[in-house]
């Protein structure tokens, strides 16, 4: 197939490590996209519900009112928060994973360098090659994983204050 033979080229240069930083990176973006799913369509719904539920209340002022508010936003939050911790975990592999690739990398040139005596630079060039591709292929995965991570726990700081806020406005309109 004509189409993979760019690919089939990279994975050629950049070696077997390069394909395992592929596959994380695969598996951080679906989270992302996971992630930006659940908050479009799941969690603002469940805001709402949990909004109406809390107006739908008698109580808003007692303290097992407010210490109930409390538990059910901070589930909220925690659905919200989900899958971060997998995603700070992916986006840390991703540059040892680059390391790695270097080492491997860095190891084959040294062993073609022992093999062969002839055309010695060409090897040492093509090897320096294939050692730094994985490595900034980790470290481009890894840095655009940690914006994303940074984004997602802005929204989720936004989102924790927006809930308390609705929540205490709610209350205050239904004694008024």
């Amino acid at each position: 197939m004509p189409w993979l033979e760019p690919l089939a080229r990279l994975v050629e240069a950049g070696g077997p490590v390069l394909v395992v930083i592929v596959g994380v990176a695969v598996l951080l973006f679906s989270l992302a996209l996971e992630r930006w799913w659940f908050f479009r369509l799941h969690y603002r719904q469940a805001r709402r519900a949990l909004v109406d539920h809390w107006v739908a209340r008698a109580d808003h002022v007692s303290w097992s009112a407010l210490t109930l508010r409390e538990v059910w936003t901070r589930e909220l939050i925690a659905r919200l928060r989900g899958p971060l911790p997998w995603l700070k975990l992916l986006v840390v592999i991703c540059p040892l994973l680059g390391l790695l690739g270097t080492v491997t990398g860095m190891i084959a040139v040294f062993d073609s360098l022992a093999v062969s005596e002839v055309n010695q630079a060409r090897a040492m060039a093509d090897g320096v090659a294939r050692a730094t591709l994985p490595t900034l292929s980790g470290m481009a995965v890894s840095v655009v994983g940690l914006l994303f991570i940074a984004r997602l726990e802005h929204i989720i700081r936004r989102e924790d204050q927006r809930l308390h806020d609705r929540l205490a406005r709610a209350a205050e309109d239904a004694h008024a």
